[in-house]
Protein backbone atom coordinates (compact mmCIF):
# COMPACT_ATOMS: atom_id res chain seq x y z
CA UNK A 1 0.00 0.00 0.00
CA UNK A 2 0.94 3.40 -0.84
CA UNK A 3 -0.07 6.51 0.67
CA UNK A 4 -0.08 10.26 -1.71
CA UNK A 5 0.21 14.06 -0.58
CA UNK A 6 -0.16 16.33 -3.25
CA UNK A 7 1.14 20.03 -2.68
CA UNK A 8 1.74 22.86 -4.92
CA UNK A 9 -1.66 23.77 -6.05
CA UNK A 10 -2.42 27.42 -6.07
CA UNK A 11 -3.79 30.54 -8.38
CA UNK A 12 -2.52 31.62 -11.34
CA UNK A 13 -3.01 33.73 -14.44
CA UNK A 14 -2.75 32.39 -17.49
CA UNK A 15 0.42 31.82 -19.21
CA UNK A 16 1.60 31.37 -15.69
CA UNK A 17 3.51 28.11 -14.52
CA UNK A 18 3.03 26.01 -11.86
CA UNK A 19 5.11 23.04 -10.66
CA UNK A 20 2.58 20.14 -8.46
CA UNK A 21 4.27 17.59 -6.52
CA UNK A 22 3.44 14.13 -4.99
CA UNK A 23 5.08 12.51 -2.14
CA UNK A 24 4.50 8.90 -1.54
CA UNK A 25 5.24 6.61 1.64
CA UNK A 26 4.54 3.17 2.20
CA UNK A 27 5.24 0.61 -0.37
CA UNK A 28 8.54 0.90 -2.05
CA UNK A 29 7.60 3.81 -4.56
CA UNK A 30 9.42 1.75 -7.92
CA UNK A 31 6.69 -0.74 -7.64
CA UNK A 32 3.94 1.89 -9.42
CA UNK A 33 3.44 3.51 -12.46
CA UNK A 34 2.26 7.30 -11.51
CA UNK A 35 -0.33 9.60 -13.06
CA UNK A 36 -1.31 12.53 -12.72
CA UNK A 37 -5.24 13.00 -13.64
CA UNK A 38 -7.52 16.43 -12.93
CA UNK A 39 -11.35 16.69 -12.44
CA UNK A 40 -13.01 20.07 -13.42
CA UNK A 41 -16.05 21.09 -11.85
CA UNK A 42 -19.25 19.15 -13.49
CA UNK A 43 -16.76 16.84 -15.30
CA UNK A 44 -15.62 13.47 -14.86
CA UNK A 45 -11.76 12.71 -13.75
CA UNK A 46 -9.38 12.81 -16.79
CA UNK A 47 -5.75 11.73 -17.51
CA UNK A 48 -3.51 14.10 -17.86
CA UNK A 49 0.00 12.31 -17.33
CA UNK A 50 1.42 9.28 -16.73
CA UNK A 51 5.25 7.85 -16.11
CA UNK A 52 6.44 4.31 -15.94
CA UNK A 53 7.85 2.75 -13.10
CA UNK A 54 11.38 3.16 -14.04
CA UNK A 55 10.70 7.04 -15.33
CA UNK A 56 11.54 6.29 -18.62
CA UNK A 57 8.64 6.17 -20.55
CA UNK A 58 5.97 9.47 -20.40
CA UNK A 59 2.57 9.54 -21.72
CA UNK A 60 0.52 12.73 -21.85
CA UNK A 61 -3.21 13.54 -22.86
CA UNK A 62 -3.05 15.72 -26.23
CA UNK A 63 -4.61 18.99 -24.33
CA UNK A 64 -1.75 19.39 -22.16
CA UNK A 65 1.98 18.23 -24.74
CA UNK A 66 4.15 20.17 -25.13
CA UNK A 67 3.12 22.30 -21.99
CA UNK A 68 3.18 19.63 -19.32
CA UNK A 69 6.05 18.01 -18.24
CA UNK A 70 5.68 14.68 -15.61
CA UNK A 71 9.09 13.49 -13.69
CA UNK A 72 9.90 10.73 -10.60
CA UNK A 73 12.53 10.55 -8.15
CA UNK A 74 12.44 7.24 -7.01
CA UNK A 75 15.06 7.61 -4.31
CA UNK A 76 13.04 10.84 -3.15
CA UNK A 77 9.76 9.14 -3.28
CA UNK A 78 8.26 12.02 -5.22
CA UNK A 79 6.88 12.23 -9.08
CA UNK A 80 6.07 16.05 -10.53
CA UNK A 81 3.73 17.71 -12.74
CA UNK A 82 5.48 21.02 -14.27
CA UNK A 83 2.62 23.09 -15.78
CA UNK A 84 3.62 25.76 -18.30
CA UNK A 85 1.70 28.33 -20.30
CA UNK A 86 -1.40 27.24 -18.11
CA UNK A 87 -4.72 28.09 -19.89
CA UNK A 88 -8.29 29.02 -17.82
CA UNK A 89 -9.09 25.59 -18.87
CA UNK A 90 -6.35 23.73 -16.87
CA UNK A 91 -8.07 24.61 -13.78
CA UNK A 92 -9.32 22.07 -11.70
CA UNK A 93 -8.52 19.36 -8.98
CA UNK A 94 -5.40 17.61 -9.69
CA UNK A 95 -4.96 14.17 -8.50
CA UNK A 96 -1.98 12.09 -7.65
CA UNK A 97 -2.09 8.36 -8.69
CA UNK A 98 -0.40 5.13 -8.38
CA UNK A 99 -0.46 1.91 -10.62
CA UNK A 100 0.53 -1.31 -8.44
CA UNK A 101 -0.57 -3.86 -11.51
CA UNK A 102 2.19 -2.57 -14.38
CA UNK A 103 5.32 -4.21 -15.21
CA UNK A 104 8.60 -2.47 -15.00
CA UNK A 105 8.97 -1.13 -18.45
CA UNK A 106 5.54 -1.03 -19.94
CA UNK A 107 4.01 2.83 -20.81
CA UNK A 108 2.14 4.31 -17.97
CA UNK A 109 -2.02 3.46 -18.50
CA UNK A 110 -4.30 6.48 -19.50
CA UNK A 111 -7.83 5.53 -16.90
CA UNK A 112 -9.14 5.87 -13.82
CA UNK A 113 -9.86 2.68 -12.86
CA UNK A 114 -6.14 1.30 -13.85
CA UNK A 115 -4.57 3.40 -10.71
CA UNK A 116 -5.22 1.88 -6.98
CA UNK A 117 -4.61 4.36 -5.27
CA UNK A 118 -4.96 8.10 -5.12
CA UNK A 119 -4.25 11.64 -3.53
CA UNK A 120 -6.41 14.04 -1.69
CA UNK A 121 -6.41 16.37 -4.74
CA UNK A 122 -4.86 20.17 -5.04
CA UNK A 123 -6.80 23.05 -6.67
CA UNK A 124 -5.03 24.63 -9.54
CA UNK A 125 -6.95 27.71 -10.61
CA UNK A 126 -6.02 29.67 -13.58
CA UNK A 127 -7.55 33.34 -14.31
CA UNK A 128 -7.72 34.94 -17.85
Amino acid sequence: QVQLVESGGGLVQAGDSLRLSCAASGRTFSAYAMGWFRQAPGKEREFVAGISRSGGTTRYADSVKGRFAISRDNPKNTVDLQMNSLKPEDTAVYYCAADSNLALFLPPRLTVSEYDYWGQGTQVTVSS
